[in-house]
């Protein structure tokens, strides 16, 4: 016969278990660098996109007092532009109210550095987008959420030396839900790499080089005139 005790454990770690089990599906998949780039790949058009005049709109209607505002889950979009572009969503870890990406996250921001240099991604911009959950002040989640953002721009630049020509970012805070029937809920929180445009800095530069061995044969052939 087993002692009670020795009963009472085996009870408990057979609850653990179960418990685990159930909670092990919840938690979000890495997604692989192939996986991003099907994601971001194939700009069919890019859109006309005024950075600073939508960063004031943002700024504007976080402030807004009005007595007829909407609640947070029918409030319409405020960059619907974006909405139907190439995306990838991902959950980044940060300190609380903070900008500051926690250790474990660097990984998962790796993998988009990986697949914003592999061939089929390389002619593209991309707008990395912060957003925040409908908690707290609005004016105050959309200042997070821009720096949220620009943390991400500047560890894929500083650490992950992708070109600072390639990426712009902007906070959405609550003004555009990524679950709007749930405008409190981790979701909500998540960034967006989002592909705009082509890159700057990918413009074909093989002319000047195809071009200077013909010059140098020309010079040959009126020497040995």
């Amino acid at each position: 016969m087993r002692h009670p005790a020795t009963a009472w454990f085996g009870a408990v770690a057979a609850a653990l278990l179960v418990w685990l089990s159930y909670d092990a599906p919840a938690r979000a998949q890495e997604a692989t660098r192939d996986t991003i780039v099907s994601q971001l790949d194939h700009l069919d058009a890019a859109p006309a996109l005024d950075l600073p005049a939508l960063k004031q709109q943002i700024q504007e209607r976080s402030k807004s007092r009005s007595r007829n505002e909407p609640p947070p889950q029918k409030r319409p979009p405020i960059a619907p532009e974006l909405m139907n572009l190439p995306t990838f969503n991902v959950d980044i870890a940060f300190d609380v109210d903070t900008p500051i990406v926690k250790p474990e996250s660097y990984q998962s921001v790796g993998r988009i550095a990986d697949a914003m240099v592999h061939s089929s991604l390389l002619p593209y911009g991309f707008l990395i987008v912060g957003h925040v959950e409908a908690n707290g002040k609005r004016e105050a989640n959309v200042i997070l959420s821009q720096r949220r953002a620009d943390a991400i721009r500047d560890i894929l630049v500083n650490t992950f030396k992708i070109s600072a020509k390639r990426l712009q970012s902007i906070g959405l805070g609550e003004e555009q839900l990524l679950d709007p029937a749930r405008p409190t809920a981790p979701i909500n929180q998540q960034i967006q790499i989002i592909t705009i445009a082509k890159a700057e800095d990918t413009a074909p530069a093989a002319t000047p080089v195809v071009a200077q061995p013909a010059a140098k044969s020309e010079g040959l052939r009126k020497h040995h005139k």
